[in-house]
């Protein structure tokens, strides 16, 4: 079963990567609708879960390059940053937070930590 998946992945890691980051970007500019709940920084927890995701898609579509990993981690934060200033700067309706940053940083250095174990596992095996 997981060799499927795997073989179904395989070729499209790629356009799975791109599709995501689009996705991030996209919903970083929007305006988002009120729900009338609130929960202290819990965009916080939100911007940290959207870059662990986006930081161990695009490290899993570089798996064959894994020296390439800390270079993918690094442009994954440095897009959380330009996304940031986007916020401030085209929009009146969002603003950029330098704890937004460091959430969206937070969740790319996780993504790197559980990528980096993954493959140590599985390299001494």
């Amino acid at each position: 079963m997981l060799r499927r998946i795997k073989n179904l992945l395989k070729d499209k890691l790629l356009l799975i990567a791109i599709v995501i980051t689009i996705v991030v970007l996209g919903l970083s500019l929007i305006k988002m609708p009120e729900t009338g709940v609130t929960v202290a920084n819990i965009d916080k927890v939100y911007h940290s879960f959207a870059y662990f995701t986006l930081t161990i898609v695009w490290l899993l579509s570089f798996y064959k390059t894994p020296q390439k990993k800390h270079l993918v981690t690094l442009s994954c934060i440095f897009f959380g940053i330009i996304i940031e200033v986007l916020q401030t700067v085209l929009t009146n309706y969002r603003t950029g937070d330098i704890l937004d940053v460091f959430a969206n940083s937070l969740g790319s250095l996780l993504a790197l930590f559980v990528f980096s174990m993954i493959f140590k596992k599985k390299q001494i095996n």
